[in-house]
């Protein structure tokens, strides 16, 4: 059995990115979106295992 993915804070890192400037938001919204990527990529691997 595979352990459970650690859950994301989705809202709690929107709000933070948010609060920043226009150039660093854009950047962090950059690796958000990264950070998810590889966790739905990681996923579907797992699931065909």
């Amino acid at each position: 059995m595979s352990p459970e993915p650690v859950p994301v804070d989705l809202a709690g890192q929107l709000a933070k990115i948010e609060t920043q400037p226009l150039e660093a938001r854009a950047a962090a919204f950059g690796e958000l979106h990264e950070q998810l990527r590889e966790r739905l990529e990681d996923a579907d691997q797992a699931g065909q295992a």
